[in-house]
């Protein structure tokens, strides 16, 4: 954990929730076990999208589907996002939470790896949600700054690892030494990238936000 357990009970006491499908959708997430973007990211990203006005969005990472639909439903009426998943399972459900929110035309589904997907994409986006696999975080970042307008943001998910990010690598889970590794090479690449303005927040497990300088 990397913020006080009451401060974040406190503060997401004060939150006033989404519309009823969002709660219903996150309900069963938790029901499932299925990951989805902690309450403080969820208004960290409205609260953005109200200040930033996106046209065009890249997620990689749909999982169900809740945060696409959060972006659809709190960004601009002519949004368009554009998500990819690779969970087999997981699509599906995804595909029908699009059709039950009524938002399919808004969103376009890619499905596969997302490293290959992104190898293979030529639009450029106003911003890019990373919310999958945390260890290919690092090896995606050429091609997601390639997609990314001029001006445009990256909005990074759980980058700090519930704290083990400032941990020395010998105190670390053997099993999760190679995500720590790229993580912090992710962190640094973003913080000295010339080409990028990077804030590292410590919400929900950790968020960074880069600007990709014109």
């Amino acid at each position: 954990m990397i913020v006080d357990e009451r401060m974040r009970t406190y503060i997401n006491s004060l939150d006033m929730g989404n519309t009823p499908f969002l709660e219903e959708l996150e309900q069963y997430a938790i029901r499932e076990r299925v990951p989805i973007i902690r309450r403080e990211m969820q208004s960290f990203i409205k609260m953005f999208l109200a200040v930033n006005r996106p046209k065009r969005i890249l997620e990689v990472g749909t999982a169900i589907g809740f945060s696409t639909l959060l972006m659809c439903e709190y960004g601009p009426e002519d949004l368009e996002i554009v998500t990819i998943e690779n969970y087999e399972k997981r699509i599906p459900i995804a595909k029908e939470n699009f059709r039950r929110a009524g938002r399919e035309a808004q969103i376009t589904l890619l499905e596969g790896d997302a490293g290959q997907i992104l190898k293979e994409l030529e639009d450029s986006f106003d911003m890019i949600f990373m919310d999958a696999a945390k260890g290919q975080y690092i090896n995606w970042l050429p091609d997601v700054m390639r997609l990314m307008k001029n001006g445009g943001v990256l909005i990074s998910d759980n980058v700090l690892q519930e704290g083990d990010i400032i941990e020395s690598h010998y105190l670390v889970e053997r099993r999760n030494r190679t995500i720590y590794k790229r993580m912090r090479e992710y962190l640094y690449e973003l913080k000295h990238n010339p080409s990028l303005i990077t804030s590292i927040i410590p919400l929900g497990d950790g968020v960074t936000v880069s600007v990709k300088q014109e």
